[in-house]
């Protein structure tokens, strides 16, 4: 017998994942990726791996011996119990450790589950924009990618189509906004599993992007009343000539108990067509072959029979670590790396905090120290670095709490594949100060100092003036 592929599915515990997964398992190992494996069990065909994939370092392990790699992970609701970051700096993060874990894992193609993208738009929503930078990531690599770009998946969770079944369920009349006549092309949860699926492995769609649809183009309305007319609810709509998008983002999350982080950028790309382009359809992958109706109906009839089989008490919430996750993209100079940026940061930051901040750089260890108080110690990661991510674990000062698990306290530099752009990033950092006072003081001055040194760097970039180093070591060239 021939040997089953490996497939690691990223995600595997949210929606879209748990059903790849039951497709899949029949005929491949399935390496099933989460964030928490608590109560998970493994299986002849399914094996649980715990993997952060904010840290290259678990992406990397979670990618060991991997043949296929599925990557359906979006970042919309924050995991840290204080994020500063916004949700595409996130997935771009994201993007890179895994792109970079598999490249070094040597796994044959990644499978990537992304949106459509309209054609001649001139500028995208964010969420839409941020889909197209995580392609271009996953892309920047030596493994070859297959994008899977599809509009509203109609199933019984996820995001979009519970939303819709929400707002007929609850509101028997409905002002619809101009937005609501945008055209869109919406798809089955079954094909989009089928084209995941056929794309595994797939030579002829190798390196390339696939948009899959339904049998039919529909507007935002034409759905809302389709799905009224299968709850068999009566439901009174009224246009009007008004885009207003942000008062709907708001109205929606509200009325429906959708969390802002997720309602507000899906919401905001609505104002764009969703309409699959015939010369991005594949013949075998990309029709899906369910109405709207049909797939509408059978997602609730799922969702009700899990309803009746669940216990109406819901699980308790997992405490989160009293941790911050912060993330901030700037301005890179050209001819410039995200290692300089690293070292020149703290050169920058001593010079603002004069005279009461001042830096020293001992033994690959950097210490910011206001007056003679040593606040915040960072060590150089040099065996983790390169010319285009500088890597720094937290390892002491009287901010920090040292993370009892080496490592896991870091700031990096990241250079974005493409663009003269860097991010840079706080990870899993503890504070010492008790959390309101941190919140209210540290948190706040953090953000303020990050926008201003976007700012210094967007006027160096204008005069062209980019000064020397303060610190003559370079680590990467010892």
């Amino acid at each position: 017998m021939a040997k089953k592929p490996i497939i690691a599915i990223s995600g595997a515990s949210g929606y879209i994942g748990k059903n790849l997964m039951n497709q899949l398992q029949d005929k491949a190992h399935i390496i099933a990726l989460s964030r928490s494996i608590e109560n998970k069990e493994n299986t002849d065909n399914v094996t649980w791996r715990q993997a952060d994939l904010f840290s290259l370092s678990d992406s990397e392990n979670a990618l060991k011996d991997v043949d296929y790699a599925v990557y359906l992970v979006h970042s919309m609701l924050p995991s840290a119990k204080l994020t500063q970051a916004k949700f595409e700096d996130m997935d771009f993060i994201l993007a890179d450790n895994f792109a970079q874990a598999a490249q070094k894992n040597q796994v044959k193609q990644i499978i990537y589950l992304s949106g459509i993208l309209p054609d001649n738009e001139k500028e995208l929503s964010r969420h839409l924009e941020s889909r197209r930078e995580v392609e271009m990531v996953l892309n920047s690599y030596t493994v070859p990618v297959t994008t899977v770009r599809a509009g509203l998946i109609v199933g019984p969770s996820g995001s979009s189509f519970p939303i819709v079944k929400k707002l007929v369920k609850r509101l028997p009349m409905m002002i619809l906004p101009k937005w609501t006549r945008q055209k869109t092309q919406p798809v089955a949860l079954p094909d989009v599993l089928h084209a995941l699926d056929g794309s595994i492995g797939n030579k002829d769609v190798t390196d390339k992007s696939i948009d899959v649809a339904g049998p039919e183009v529909m507007t935002y309305r034409d759905i809302m009343l389709e799905t009224a007319d299968v709850m068999g609810k009566k439901r009174k709509m009224i246009s009007v000539p008004f885009m207003s998008v942000k008062l709907s983002r708001l109205w929606v999350s509200v009325t429906t108990g959708t969390p802002k982080e997720m309602v507000y950028p899906l919401i905001e790309s609505l104002i764009h067509p969703m309409v699959a382009e015939a010369s991005r359809m594949h013949p075998d992958l990309s029709y899906g072959q369910t109405s709207f109706r049909e797939a509408a109906q059978a997602a609730l009839e799922e969702e009700a029979a899990k309803g009746n089989n669940q216990k109406k008490s819901l699980p308790a919430k997992p405490q989160k670590v009293a941790d911050v996750r912060s993330i901030q993209r700037v301005p890179l100079p050209k001819e410039h790396s995200a290692d300089w940026l690293g070292r020149y940061y703290l050169q920058w930051l001593e010079s603002i905090g004069k005279p009461f901040l001042h830096a020293k750089e001992n033994d690959h260890r950097s210490s910011i120290y206001l007056f003679n108080k040593k606040m915040l110690e960072f060590s150089y990661a040099k065996e983790r670095s390169h010319e285009q991510r500088a890597l720094y674990y937290i390892t002491g000062g009287a901010f920090a709490k040292v993370n009892p698990e080496p490592g896991r306290g870091r700031i990096e530099f990241r250079k974005i594949p493409h663009k003269d752009e860097c991010i840079i990033a706080i990870h899993e950092y503890q504070p010492s100060l008790p959390w309101i006072l941190y919140t209210f003081t540290q948190a706040n001055m953090h953000i303020w100092v990050m926008f201003l040194f976007k700012k210094h760097l967007e006027r160096m970039i204008r005069k062209d003036s980019l000064p020397s180093l303060k610190f003559e070591q370079f680590y990467l060239n010892e």
